[in-house]
């Protein structure tokens, strides 16, 4: 990243797990962080460590699903902190069930959060990117974008950000504005913890049965994905667009 002025970044989803990880890191490599999640009173951890690094960043609730919220926010961070940059499209939820048991309210729930935040957000950032010459979208993906037994919402949903990711790769490319999607596999989260208590399991259990099936012999953390995401916002992927960067442990099918 050029040192010659602050990039504002800003983070969905923030508060905690692969978003608060993603927000400390891109502080660390320089960037002034928007960290924004459903409550903003439990953003301020995250803000208050990176401050404690030395980091600038504040805090911001607003629900990505909701066209007027999102503008708010966004015009909120250009405003207080800079003109943002760098989008993480990271907010996300989960509503498991298998197709005959799932709600339309399940349903949908996911696609609003996934999909029409991802939209929304990427949309009210663009033109501060547009206007820059430069930026960076990063949209999480999932393995289960490969298909999930029980994630008929959520599949669709992450199969769906990666040709939103790929649409916009064409569209904002010349605009010097780069867009790619990182695909995890099991990272421990609080949401894979939830999901674990959902199957009736123990964590270490659900943790251990899936690792004996990845290559490289471990769960993954938030680490692994915000390193993925310093790497697809900095100068030097400037010629990397349109990709989808499994974060798996291994090959994917």
């Amino acid at each position: 990243m050029s040192t010659a002025i602050t990039r504002t970044a800003i983070v969905t989803g923030a508060a905690r797990g692969i978003g608060a990880t993603t927000a400390r890191r891109l502080a660390m490599d320089g960037f002034a962080v928007a960290v924004v999640d459903l409550d903003e009173s439990a953003c301020q951890s995250v803000v208050d460590e990176i401050e404690s690094a030395g980091g600038q960043a504040i805090a911001v609730g607003a629900d990505v699903s909701d066209e007027q919220a999102v503008t708010t926010a966004v015009e909120r961070i250009a405003t207080e902190l800079g003109r943002p940059t760098v989008l993480v499209n990271n907010a996300g939820i989960l509503r498991d069930n298998l197709l005959f048991k799932m709600t339309v309210a399940d349903w949908d729930a996911v696609m609003n959060v996934h999909l029409r935040g991802s939209f929304l957000m990427s949309r009210a950032a663009q033109k501060y990117m547009t206007e820059a010459k430069w930026g960076r979208i990063v949209n999480l993906s999932s393995t289960s974008a490969l298909g999930n037994r029980g994630q008929a919402n959520y599949a669709a949903a992450k199969a769906g950000l990666q040709g939103f990711t790929k649409t916009l790769a064409i569209e904002l490319g010349k605009f010097g504005v780069t867009v790619n999607a990182i695909a995890p596999g099991f990272i421990e989260t609080d949401m894979t913890a939830a999901t674990a208590e959902r199957m009736g399991v123990s964590f270490e259990e659900f943790r251990d049965a899936l690792v004996a099936q990845i290559p490289v012999g471990r769960s993954g953390k938030p680490e692994d994905v915000a390193n993925a995401v310093s790497f697809f916002v900095g100068d030097g992927a400037g010629f990397v667009s349109g990709q989808v960067l499994y974060v798996a442990g291994g090959p994917t099918n």
